[in-house]
């Protein structure tokens, strides 16, 4: 028979499942570049920009500047939106509702 408890066991072990996924997110770094690498941007797992680096001759060219830190920026969301479908993809397989 199904006892309460073992439901509430259930929900626990899955909730600290998700909050080991969601700290793995925070801990990857995502890079992307763009221009032949002129502009470099990092951002973590949880979508948060962590770092930026330009090349200093781009600071002579604030449109190239804008231009390609747009880009860098973008292209990075696409692949944190892509490293979240990855990683859930993973997780759901291993997700142990089971395991108390």
């Amino acid at each position: 028979m199904f006892e309460p408890k073992d439901l509430q066991n259930i929900l626990g072990s899955v909730q600290e499942q998700i909050k080991e996924m969601e700290q793995k997110a925070r801990d990857k770094v995502i890079t992307s570049k763009s221009g032949g690498g002129l502009i470099d941007v990092q951002f973590n797992g949880a979508g948060e920009l962590i770092d930026i680096n330009i090349d200093d001759e781009l600071l002579q060219d604030k449109q190239a500047l804008q231009i390609l830190l747009i880009s860098a920026i973008n292209e990075g969301y696409k692949q944190i939106e892509e490293s979240k479908k990855n990683d859930l993809f993973d997780q759901m397989k291993n997700l142990n509702p089971f395991k108390f």
